[in-house]
């Protein structure tokens, strides 16, 4: 393995950005959001970055006090100068890495939809009743197991799983959320839980097309020239139809909404939380965690989902990230021909990415599509922060090019520019062996409370991630750690933010996928030379801060790590080429005194010059550092690279 029997002093983390309560969330910010709904303005990375630039231009017209003035809001609010209000506090905090939560979700909201007039009040209550029958007959089973003492895991986990199918959407969602939440329900019922991923019964058909039409404002055969009779499949919110398009001959899937489920969820997340209002005190004191605000984040996921506009920008958004991208296939966005009801996408015609047979049958090479997915959903957590977050067999497919196609991008979550960067950290805590600093991680990261005393959980931490690094690379994988973690969360008040339950359910289910496609798969071998390319050759200041803490151990230079990860990054394959970084790390070197004066030492350690170390990175770095492109780096950055060596020089002298 790359950094074994390796450790270091602790690192200190960059600053956090402020955190909020959900009261505030309508005037402030948050560290992190689930879904691109909560965002605004939001188009993938490229779109952050703008609004990050746009910020900064307004911050400079702020300073210079511009007299310039223009209709635009965004421009009065940069230049007034008076007491910063809550959207200049927005502001301010979208320029740190997080993203405004727009109000469309409230419990007064829901409130008041469960209870708009006596009608829906007693539609509610007849809800609540039919709830409180069901739940009554599954405790019933459960006491009745506890008298007899034969705890019948199976048949009773199975009882709920077909329950939770007959009390409709809301519960199936909630049973697939609870699937993947280790610190609310144990492994064995998590299991049975996960069955509901499945197709559930269709709805009518006739009212599949009447909902087309209506949303259509025409009839169907005026805009597809064919399409399918019956439903290609069905799920808990809506169902999928293959049609082609009468103009272009394009095949096309149209998804359609259960009619009538709206209502119906708005009462059960009244109830929810209601529920979670009585068992408040309790979750807080035993779990760490607030049961209402686990409800409203599920509320959020679930109004999302049933948004097929949102579901529309989301896929546009995607489509953005990866487009003409070589190895991942993103479906086209028909917005035209999509409503509140409808969303029509380009048709994918692949392979069930659990059908091994089928994509050998392709011409397909197995272990380079697993390659593919890994790097691909490496690709969405930590470069775009954008990522698919139900990557089932049902939505993802093989290619016959090779290319690996998602679907159904009701369910995404996006991570801010502060979260990947705390994620960076806690790679580099681990690789360092600072357990305190993997628990300070856990604080910024959400899954603990602000204030709390990590000391107990360093030697938890310590020995989860000491097993792992012992294991072989045969045995490392991540359901071994997730199930390991998952007693770490009953021991201690850790609660899994929504945003990293749907990390980790789409790194486990994306392990799984591959696993079934090669029982003897080693995700680390995947994705270990990924990352180390990305580390090596990314230009971010925060990635070059990050490799330089992973490249030095208490001030001394580590020659053995970045043979390993030129090494590793040459096994991902595609153009590796390390002269950008060794022109930043000359740049570097001429700059800082201290660097200098440590790889003086590392060269001349144990009093002698470590001719053999330097030869072997000399070797390694020949085919990869361009000579005649450097010199031209060298050129162009000049005057730069004069500028920064007369602020060091000057600098030095005024502290002398």
């Amino acid at each position: 393995q790359i950094f074994s029997d390796e450790s270091s002093p602790r690192i200190p983390p960059p600053p956090t950005t402020p955190r909020t309560t959900r009261a505030m969330a309508t005037a402030t910010m948050t560290t992190a959001t689930t879904t691109p709904r909560a965002m605004a303005p939001r188009r993938g990375t490229a779109a952050l970055g703008a609004a990050r630039s746009a910020a900064r231009e307004r911050a400079q017209a702020h300073r210079v006090a511009a007299a310039r003035r223009s209709s635009s809001r965004v421009v009065a609010r940069a230049t007034r100068q008076a007491q910063p209000d809550a959207r200049d506090v927005a502001e301010l905090a979208l320029q740190n890495g997080a993203c405004a939560i727009k109000p469309k979700y409230s419990p007064e909201v829901v409130r008041e939809r469960a209870t708009r007039g006596p009608g829906e009040v007693a539609k509610t209550a007849a809800r609540c009743a039919k709830i409180v029958f069901n739940a009554a007959r599954f405790a019933a089973g459960l006491a009745l197991d506890e008298v007899s003492q034969n705890e019948r895991v199976v048949s009773r986990s199975e009882q709920l799983r077909v329950q939770l199918a007959e009390l409709g959407p809301s519960f199936v969602k909630a049973g697939q959320v609870l699937a993947n939440r280790p610190d609310i329900v144990r492994s064995d019922y998590m299991e049975e839980l996960c069955k509901l991923q499945d197709d559930v019964p269709a709805f009518d058909n006739a009212q599949a097309f009447k909902i087309m039409e209506d949303e259509l404002g025409r009839p169907i055969d005026e805009v597809f020239s064919t399409i399918s009779p019956s439903p290609i499949a069905a799920a808990s919110l809506g169902q999928v139809y293959r049609a082609t398009l009468r103009s272009t001959g394009e095949e096309v899937a149209i998804k359609v909404q259960r009619p009538g489920i709206e209502p119906i969820i708005y009462r059960d997340l009244l109830l929810f939380r209601t529920l979670a209002w009585f068992i408040n005190g309790y979750s807080i004191k035993q779990l760490g965690c607030n049961a209402q605000l686990i409800v409203d984040e599920f509320g959020e996921k679930l109004l999302e989902e049933l948004d097929y506009v949102q579901e529309g920008r989301n896929l546009q958004d995607f489509y953005d990230n990866f487009k003409n991208d070589p190895i991942v296939k993103i479906p086209k966005y028909y917005k035209e021909l999509s409503g509140s009801k409808i969303l029509t996408m380009e048709w994918i015609d692949g392979i069930r990415c659990t059908d091994p047979t089928g994509i050998v049958a392709a011409g397909i090479d197995v272990e380079e599509f697993i390659k593919v997915g890994v790097v691909s959903g490496l690709r969405q957590l930590l470069e775009f922060g954008l990522f698919h977050g139900d990557p089932h067999p049902g939505n993802i497919f093989a290619m016959r090019d090779g290319r690996i196609a998602y679907v159904d991008f009701g369910n995404v979550a996006q991570l801010t520019q502060t979260n990947k960067e705390v994620l960076v950290d806690a790679v580099v805590h681990a690789v360092n062996e600072d357990y305190d600093g993997m628990a300070g991680d856990f604080i910024r990261l959400g899954f603990l409370a602000p204030g709390t005393d990590v000391r107990p959980i360093v030697p938890a931490l310590e020995n989860i991630w000491q097993d792992a690094r012992t294991a072989s690379l045969a045995n490392f994988n991540f359901r071994t750690v997730t199930s390991s973690f998952n007693k770490l969360v009953f021991q201690y008040p850790i609660r899994i933010p929504e945003r990293f339950s749907l990390v980790i359910r789409s790194l486990l289910t994306q392990e799984g996928i591959c696993m079934t496609l090669n029982p003897d798969f080693k995700f680390l071998e995947v994705a270990y030379p990924y990352v180390a390319k990305r580390l090596l050759t990314d230009r971010d200041v925060s990635l070059r801060e990050r490799l330089m803490q992973v490249l030095f151990k208490q001030n001394k230079f580590q020659w053995r790590r970045l043979e390993n990860l030129i090494g590793l990054a040459r096994e991902s394959g595609g153009d590796f080429d390390l002269t950008e970084t060794a022109a930043d790390g000359a740049g570097l070197l001429l700059t800082d005194s201290k660097l200098r004066q440590q790889l003086i030492l590392a060269a001349t350690e144990d009093d002698r010059l470590q001719v053999d170390e330097i030869s072997r990175l000399l070797i390694l770095l020949q085919k990869e550092v361009k000579l005649e492109k450097l010199i031209n780096n060298a050129v162009s950055d000049g005057p730069n690279l004069a500028r920064k060596l007369a602020l060091s020089w000057s600098s030095k002298v005024l502290s002398d």
